[in-house]
């Protein structure tokens, strides 16, 4: 993994105002992955537009990491449905 692809862990949690032990909690919870390098914590690029969405459902609407949990599943389970739908509305299209 390139090294640019990465953000520290401590300087995302500065600039979002949170605590790292909250960022460690979504990690124990399956909701983000830490990369960890010489003893310094990391955060991939391509999570970052899901971990800022769980800072503002924790920061601004008050949302527990339990509930943030479930509204990931339920977030990602309507878009599979939604990637479902699209894909069937596509096979239909070649019967018409």
């Amino acid at each position: 993994m390139k090294a640019k692809n990465l953000i520290a862990l401590d300087v995302f949690c500065f600039n979002h105002n949170i605590e790292i032990s909250f960022v460690s909690s979504l990690q124990q919870n399956g909701l983000i992955e830490i990369t960890t390098i010489e003893e310094t914590n990391f955060i991939d690029v391509s999570q970052l537009q899901q971990l800022e969405k769980i800072v503002r459902f924790y920061n601004e609407l008050d949302i527990n990491i339990e509930g943030i949990e479930t509204i990931t599943h339920l977030l990602d389970r309507v878009n599979v449905l939604q990637n479902e739908i699209i894909a069937l509305r596509n096979r239909l299209r070649l019967y018409e």
